[in-house]
């Protein structure tokens, strides 16, 4: 029989799971952890504001750590990993069909021909290959550095030793751990990869996978996990600004109604073009932020009381942008 879990264990796992209830002590490790599922990085300096809400000491220098680096992940957008890390969100992506591993590898020969050892701008490589630079990263073979404000600089790094196979079962398992509990669509969207790939890589999970029903339907959970999963929710974070993108909101379908149940809200948070980010207060998402320069401005959804704006202004002033200002929250 599937085991049985509530929407406040569910959460309550996820924000374990991601590093948000306690933050991790600074450190080479504690950056792992929290990009374990990656740190998507497609707007500027996302990614650092990901690793603040779960890493103590946090600066705006953090996000070029010795131990990160940055790729074109899933979903082909910019991502911060480790950079031990690195196959699993290249490698892991490779396409099965012949077809499509043609084009990654093609692709990647011709880059390789292009740059050599030079670091260029992917417009000027774009110029000599076309706008299709972004497969050869499935190759494992692609490095990328994006400042925010200029096109990302491309190099070629030596192509990882681990099966592509390999890397995609690590990839699910991390998908699992921190998006649990999960299916194979979703990882499959998530990743974006091919939906047999995915499915194909849960069917050999399987041994180490738990069945369990939750409020929107059935889904999975690594075996290791389901001590956490059915432990009782720890005290949550007083509050968290996660920025547009991060992996605790990275969701699709029902899992958005499981996150938040109000289809106005979800309106707000899941918009048509750019996300803003979510305020997490007391372990649920009550808000929207969004930033201008240096400045955030926070949207709350209902009233919060004085210790809630505390702890949000509290966060809102602790964020480690270059060049602080002074910081509001707008109560609507």
């Amino acid at each position: 029989m599937p085991l049985g879990l509530t929407r406040a264990q569910i959460l309550a796992f996820r924000r374990r799971t991601g590093w948000l209830d306690e933050r991790l002590p600074p450190g080479a490790r504690s950056l792992r952890r929290a990009a374990w599922a990656g740190l998507q990085d497609s707007m500027p300096r996302a990614a650092l504001l990901s690793i603040h809400a779960r890493v103590e000491g946090a600066t705006p220098s953090t996000w070029e750590h010795p131990s990160l680096v940055q790729l074109w992940g899933p979903r082909f957008s910019v991502y911060v990993v480790a950079e031990r890390d690195h196959a699993v969100f290249s490698l892991a992506r490779l396409p099965d069909d012949e077809r499509g591993r043609r084009v990654a590898e093609e692709m990647a020969a011709r880059l390789h021909a292009l740059l050599g050892d030079r670091r260029l701008p992917d417009r000027e490589l774009q110029e000599g290959v076309g706008n299709r630079i972004k497969y050869a990263t499935a190759t494992g073979t692609i490095r990328i550095r994006w400042e925010g404000a200029r096109a990302p600089s491309v190099w070629i790094v030596p192509r990882p030793e681990i099966d592509p196979l390999d890397a995609r079962l690590e990839l699910a398992r991390r998908y699992l751990h921190v998006f649990g509990p999960a299916t194979a669509a979703g990882f499959a969207s998530w990743a974006g990869i091919a939906p047999a790939q995915a499915q194909g890589a849960f069917d050999r999970l399987a041994r180490s996978l738990v069945a369990v029903r939750t409020p929107i339907g059935d889904a999975w959970i690594l075996a290791r996990d389901e001590e956490a999963a059915r432990a009782a929710p720890a005290p949550a974070a007083p509050a968290r600004l996660l920025p547009s993108g991060d992996a605790y909101y990275l969701l699709q379908g029902a899992d958005r109604e499981l996150l938040v149940p109000s289809a106005e809200h979800r309106a707000m948070l899941w918009t048509s073009r750019v996300w803003p980010g979510a305020v997490l207060v007391e372990g649920e998402i009550a808000g929207t932020w969004r930033r201008a320069q240096a400045t955030p401005t926070i949207e709350p959804w209902r009233r919060l009381s004085r210790a809630e704006r505390d702890a949000v202004e509290a966060e809102a002033a602790a964020l480690p942008l270059q060049k602080p200002l002074p910081r509001r929250v707008r109560t609507g």
